[in-house]
């Protein structure tokens, strides 16, 4: 392996791959590698083989590394093509979707997102002193409709603004955290991992309560764990030892979803909101990272990062 790697640290150059590409282990999703994946990928690995050499050398010869970034920004995509490339000079990598490790599945995880936002936005409300008979009229009709989420309706109704508030500030105490996903199950298996084991249970979650099950995969020739997720960069699932970004605005993030058809309400207020929080996650996030890399497809420093965000506001 220390020669496959060393040769191609002197030789890799960006090309498509060869052959199939193995994309990760989420059931049902749907993963369409174009000319811009590969562009990226072709741009992350000159980068990305001289420290993992290093790590591979730290390590006993196992390394971790997290692709993370916003929604639809080709965590996936990226993720297996880096996977593809490292197999293609001979060493062993797997791609793990970060998606199978939440408590809820994603109808329900969204109903719990809801439900959050909703309680404690009453209840904020109830502490400003602002709740009443009207309100609470008005709010079970937009609840209905289900723009209690939009900072538009605080002009015909200004006491929304303090129920907004309250909701949001709950809902961030939430997403991206232990009481939404299952940080210490992957952790267990990145531990795992990086002990020498040759065979772990992986969890397989899928869109309805009866999709989940485990499959034993052989790590034998596993040199290269792969975690493709937006929570990749949190540092809440054990050590990480190369994470990757992928820079995406929120408004590019919404545009990704959009295109992909990704879920129902993508436009919505409260979808927004959702996607504004886990940007926040992932910004804390950047200046930890081993790579950024632009929606461009150039390698940008935290700092360029910072200013592209604020920029896209």
């Amino acid at each position: 392996m220390a020669n496959a790697l060393e040769n191609a640290i002197q030789t890799w150059t960006p090309h498509p791959p060869a052959g199939e590409v193995i994309c990760g282990d989420m059931p049902g999703d749907s993963v369409q590698i174009g000319e811009e994946h590969i562009r990226k990928a072709g741009v992350i690995l000159p980068a990305l083989l001289p420290l993992l050499q290093k790590c591979l050398e730290e390590n006993r010869g196992r390394a971790v590394i997290s692709v993370f970034g916003g929604s639809g920004v080709g965590k996936s995509e990226i993720a297996s093509l880096i996977a593809c490339y490292l197999r293609e000079t001979g060493i062993g990598a797997y791609t793990l979707s970060g998606d199978n490790y939440p408590r809820r599945i994603p109808m329900y995880n969204d109903a719990e997102r809801l439900r959050i936002f909703r309680t404690g936005g009453v209840r904020g409300l109830l502490a400003s002193g602002r709740y009443s008979a009207d309100a609470r009229t008005t709010l079970a009709a937009l609840w209905q409709a289900g723009t209690d989420a939009d900072p538009s309706e605080t002009a015909n109704h200004p006491w929304l603004a303090a129920y907004q508030e309250a909701g949001r500030e709950a809902l961030a105490g939430y997403l991206g955290q232990d009481a939404e996903q299952d940080f210490g199950e992957l952790k267990g298996i990145v531990e795992r991992f990086r002990a020498g084991e040759e065979a772990i249970w992986l969890k397989r979650m899928g869109r309805t309560a009866d999709a989940l099950w485990y499959d034993e995969v052989d790590f034998s020739e596993t040199d290269v764990l792969i975690i493709e997720w937006t929570h990749g960069g949190s540092g809440r699932f054990g050590k990480v030892d190369l994470p990757i970004l992928l820079a995406s605005t929120p408004a590019e993030t919404r545009e990704h979803r959009r295109a992909r058809a990704r879920d129902a309400g993508t436009d919505s207020a409260f979808t927004t909101m959702v996607l504004e929080i886990e940007q926040k996650l992932i910004e804390q996030a950047a200046p930890d990272a081993a790579l950024i890399v632009s929606k461009a497809g150039k390698l940008i420093t935290p700092e360029e990062y910072k200013q592209a965000m604020e920029a896209g506001r």
